[in-house]
């Protein structure tokens, strides 16, 4: 049984990690990426480890030994390519996503630098771009996560105030951006980030991924 239990008029969800495993499109991408800037390609540990200092703003510059830009020109655009056709959904979210509707409101928002059209794409082919009332990229904002900014512009269109809303997501930008909102948080472990990590942010609830969630919204 779970101790915590909340009550969420909305829901912001991430994409990456928290509803589709992305991990072969970072490899690959990864991979392209050392290969135009004459590296070896990486191992997926390494290759995992370049979305993660990422999403932090951490310097990457030891991974690559120069030749940043070219490599973040051919790494994010062979990540974008690659996310049409080798993310898969983590096993049994779309139930726990029709459950969650029933629920409450449900909003994505990702820090994919791509329109919402292309994300609304993807959501349509896996069949769960129903259960979203708003979805949300970096590309709809002046500052992405762990900025609140998407946060508080979906509050408006789901009419909803940020005290009865939750976020829940694999990324310590996740729980960041919940924070400076004023909602709830739940880190899942299904994506790039670590148990330790998360935790260091003191988010309400660390869960295994998001299929237990349903579980804890009453």
């Amino acid at each position: 049984m779970f101790e915590n239990r909340f009550k969420a008029k909305a829901i912001f969800l991430d994409l990456d990690g928290t509803i589709v495993d992305s991990r072969q499109a970072y490899f690959e991408a990864a991979q392209a990426g050392f290969q135009a800037v004459g590296l070896e390609p990486p191992e997926m540990k390494i290759a995992l480890e370049i979305p993660r200092r990422m999403e932090q703003g951490l310097s990457i510059d030891d991974l690559m030994g120069g030749n940043l830009k070219k490599f973040m020109n051919i790494y994010l655009n062979t990540y974008y390519l690659l996310t049409k056709q080798k993310t898969r959904l983590i096993p049994n979210v779309s139930q726990a996503l029709q459950t969650l509707s029933l629920k409450s409101k449900l909003a994505l928002v990702t820090m994919r630098y791509v329109p919402g059209e292309a994300v609304i794409r993807e959501l349509q082919f896996f069949g769960i771009a129903k259960y979203f009332t708003r979805v949300m990229t970096a590309m709809d904002t002046s500052k992405p996560k762990p900025s609140p900014e998407a946060l508080f512009n979906c509050i408006k269109a789901l009419e909803v105030h940020m005290c009865d809303c939750l976020i829940a997501g694999d990324s310590v930008n996740d729980i960041r951006a919940g924070k400076a909102a004023g909602a709830k948080t739940v880190g899942v472990l299904s994506g790039l980030f670590y148990s330790e990590e998360l935790a260091k942010e003191c988010p309400d609830l660390i869960l295994s991924d998001l299929t237990k969630l349903p579980n804890v919204i009453s």
